[in-house]
This record gives C-alpha cells, sequence and structure tokens, in this order.
C-alpha cells in the first residue's frame, strides 16, 4: 500500500509539474511577444524607415530580426518558433496549433512515458498530453536570452547564455566559454 501511495503522489507531482510548466512557457512567450512588441518601432525608427505590416507574430518576429542582423536560422529559430507554438497549444488547446506542433515537434508527446500519466478521466485530448520538460524550458529561455543579447547593442551583452541541460533533462550549470 506504501508503495501504490508513493507512486500515486508521483504521478500527481509530475502532473502538476508539468502543468506549471506550460504556464512557465506561455508566460515566457508572452513576455517576449510583449517586448518584441515594445521594441520593433524603436529599430524601425532608429532606421528612419517605415515598420512593414505583418500577417501574425512569426512574422513579426522575422522582420524585426531581420532589422536587428539577427539570424533565426537554426537553433535560435527553431527554439522560439516552438516556444510559440507551444504557447498558443497551452492558450487554445485542441486545433490547428496542436496538429502543428505535434507533427513539428512529436517528442513533446510521450505517450509511453512511465512517469506520467493524465489525470483527467474520460478520453485522451492530446493537447493536455503535451509534455514540457526541463531542458525544454531551459532551451526556451537560452533562446529569449540570446535572442535580446544578440539584439543589444552595447558591449558584453550576453550573446551565449551559460545554461545548457544535460541528457537527463536538469540544467548542468555554467558552461566553458
Amino acid at each position: 500500500m506504501e508503495q501504490f501511495l508513493d507512486r500515486a503522489a508521483a504521478q500527481v507531482d509530475n502532473y502538476t509539474a508539468n502543468e506549471a510548466a506550460k504556464a512557465f512557457t506561455l508566460t515566457l512567450a508572452a513576455i517576449f511577444e510583449r517586448q518584441l512588441s515594445i521594441w520593433a518601432p524603436a529599430i524601425y525608427r532608429d532606421r528612419a524607415i517605415e515598420m512593414p505590416k505583418s500577417r501574425g507574430f512569426q512574422d513579426f518576429l522575422a522582420l524585426c530580426a531581420q532589422q536587428a542582423g539577427i539570424d533565426l536560422e537554426g537553433e535560435l529559430g527553431a527554439d522560439l518558433s516552438e516556444m510559440f507554438m507551444v504557447a498558443n497549444v497551452v492558450r487554445h488547446g485542441e486545433g490547428s496549433s496542436c496538429e502543428k506542433l505535434k507533427t513539428a515537434v512529436p517528442h513533446l508527446w510521450d505517450e509511453a512515458a512511465d512517469d506520467y500519466h493524465d489525470l483527467l478521466a474520460g478520453p485522451r485530448i492530446p493537447s493536455e498530453h503535451l509534455r514540457i520538460r526541463t531542458r525544454d524550458l531551459v532551451r526556451y529561455i537560452r533562446a529569449t536570452s540570446r535572442f535580446w543579447g544578440l539584439a543589444d547593442p552595447l558591449p558584453m551583452a550576453v550573446t551565449d547564455p551559460p545554461y545548457r541541460v544535460e541528457e537527463s533533462g536538469g540544467v548542468a550549470g555554467r558552461t566553458s566559454g
């Protein structure tokens, strides 16, 4: 009975931790979007050009990055894009964002994981099985920090945040360089 109760408690803890990670991702994406919206007019004004209309946040991010000389190809752009897709799924649940994210980043759904089970009764809801781990959060934090470091025109801007994620999913601390 003790072992069963310990396992049940661990399931609730893991479920709660995943909910907190999803909420943190949503908050981080909202803060980044707000900061970008505040910063964007300034970078266009500094270059004495009119800010073009964008067709959505991804387009807006690309326009701002281009003006600031930030390359969104590779990890940086992929992690920022993933963070926004996750935020949309957390915010809206089922729909095209959920389908797009599940296709683009299937590892965020691990149906075989033995450390996490859906606590909701009834049919499985794909958006509720989205799994955000510590390594995902750290990637999103590093991407937002890196973007703002690259956007910072002052010397000594942090362009390569000093944390990395170990294979176990934990934060390893400072990296060399």
